[in-house]
């Protein structure tokens, strides 16, 4: 069990839920279906895939817990053409024109004819509470996905005090520089063959090397004509290995061999054990990442 992806906050306030209480509130908006006539809805689900029906997965001081969203499918094109052929009836067998006012209420009425023979889309989100560190992990690659599950959570809750992360340093200019001066980098994270250069002139000059030597000439020249790294390819203490932006996103979240090797050996065999050793080894491995993060961007901001 490991995140993808990765978008982490801080608790302004400790986080005092024991995972019996959080069980309990959670339980209050254990996801259903979508009713027939319903376009999306949201609830909590178990968060170990089906091993355990406990909506929340606690070890070693650690809560896991999952959301899942339905969405009703209801292609455009669909609800357009029926649309057009509704209008086009009234106009031949009225002989008057549909106004769009009208129309709307047409497409009202069309929509909730189709929901309930629509398809559904199903997405899960999974976030790590760490309340000893004052941490809570969204396993997500957009800012939007972590928000919509954060804004249920807080509902549910009555408020969540956490917020993003904000360093002293650019994280932009930190990563240019460790390509430009390879000694300055921080201890633990080694750039990889990977990264994203933008213009800082012209949002729209985007340079995105793959598979590259990013301490080549070529790197260096296009670094020297002013663009600068919005997204670098880093190992981490040979054990992660991920991408980070210049928004403290942490994308594509992959093993290392090392660590591969090591939790293979100490794999469990039982699925619901093995399951709750990689939560955990998960666990520790981003709430040790994360402080290291803050540190290598000149460690967080004091604002007044």
């Amino acid at each position: 069990m490991w995140f993808k992806n990765a978008i982490y906050y801080r608790f302004s306030q400790p986080f005092s839920y024991t995972p019996e209480a959080l069980e309990d509130k959670l339980n209050e908006k254990a996801f259903t279906p979508c009713g027939s006539q319903e376009l999306s809805r949201f609830g909590w689900v178990s968060p170990s895939n089906g091993l355990s029906d406990m909506l929340v997965h606690a070890g070693n001081g650690f809560l896991l817990i999952a959301g899942q969203k339905e969405e009703k499918i209801l292609p455009a094109g669909v609800i357009r053409q029926k649309l057009d052929e509704k209008v086009k009836v009234i106009e031949h067998e009225q002989a008057r024109k549909v106004y769009k006012k009208e129309k709307d209420q047409l497409k009202d009425e069309i929509v909730l004819d189709l929901l309930p023979r629509a398809f559904s889309k199903y997405q899960k989100t999974w976030a790590l509470i760490a309340p000893e560190h004052n941490l809570l992990i969204v396993d997500a690659s957009s800012h939007k996905r972590a928000e919509e599950l954060l804004s249920h959570l807080r509902s549910l809750l009555g408020s969540l005090p956490v917020v993003l992360p904000d360093v002293n340093h650019s994280p932009s200019a930190i990563m240019t520089q460790w390509l430009e001066k390879p000694e300055d980098r921080f201890a633990g994270l080694e750039p990889l063959d990977e990264c994203e250069l933008r213009d800082s002139a012209i949002e729209t000059g985007v340079i995105r090397c793959k598979g590259q030597d990013l301490g080549s000439d070529e790197i260096i020249h296009h670094l020297e004509a002013g663009k600068r790294v919005v997204k670098l390819a880093v190992e981490w203490q040979e054990s992660l290995n991920f991408i980070i932006q210049d928004d403290l996103c942490i994308k594509r979240i992959k093993l290392s061999d090392q660590l591969k090797e090591k939790l293979d050996q100490d794999s469990p065999d039982e699925a619901f054990a093995q399951f709750d050793a990689e939560f955990v080894q998960m666990s520790l491995e981003l709430t040790r990442l994360v402080p290291a993060l803050t540190e290598a961007f000149g460690g967080e901001a004091q604002r007044p």
